[in-house]
């Protein structure tokens, strides 16, 4: 009797710490989820907005289930822009700060960038790419005339079912811009999707 008793006990103890594990579990699960949507509504609430040149991509990219594929004027990054020069040697996990100011035409532009940190200035917002893999020209540097290309977590858009094809056609034809906010640490969130300079799609805060 004393041994199933004891077998018992041991197994209801196990059973508990089982639940309370659960629980903690669940519960961290859902501070994350909390955490990344009230991130995500900060930063379209507080972030300046910025008008993006989206550009066609070639070969033609196939829509994955719902979304589409973008790719923005600004992904590909002037050397001549570079503030303190590129690496002189290959280097993993590589952010590139990207200065962007309007444009004539409305859309904003990049002017300056850096793997470095570039101070705040007036009528320009700072944006921060995504960590890439930096391969090294070597002690002669890059070309002037030659471009790096970035990404920001902005190249994919949900769009509703069965409307993907006509979006992705109006990209390769100029015809796609994409309205993003800015937050004061450089991230970028898209806002909304136009077409034809009308806005089609709007992200919702939550």
């Amino acid at each position: 009797m004393t041994i199933t008793g004891d077998v018992s006990s041991v197994a209801r103890n196990f059973s508990r710490r089982m639940w309370v594990a659960a629980i903690v579990v669940a519960a961290l699960q859902t501070a994350v989820l909390g955490y990344m949507v009230g991130e995500r509504a900060w930063g379209l609430r507080s972030g300046v907005e910025v008008l993006l040149k989206t550009a066609p991509i070639d070969p033609r990219d196939l829509l994955r289930g719902d979304y589409v594929t973008l790719n923005y004027d600004i992904s590909r990054i002037p050397v001549s822009t570079l503030v303190g020069g590129a690496p002189t040697e290959n280097r993993k996990n590589q952010v590139l700060s990207v200065r962007l100011k309007k444009e004539d035409d409305g859309y904003w532009g990049v002017v300056e960038s850096s793997f470095g940190t570039l101070e705040a200035k007036s009528d320009t917002v700072v944006l921060k790419s995504l960590p890439f893999d930096y391969f090294s020209y070597g002690d002669s540097g890059p070309s002037p005339q030659e471009t790096i290309s970035v990404t920001y977590g902005i190249e994919r858009y949900y769009v509703p079912e069965g409307e993907g094809r006509d979006v992705e056609d109006a990209r390769n034809h100029d015809r796609v811009a994409i309205a993003a906010r800015v937050s004061a640490d450089g991230e970028a969130h898209i806002r909304s999707l136009l077409l034809d300079g009308k806005s089609v799609y709007e992200e919702p805060l939550y």
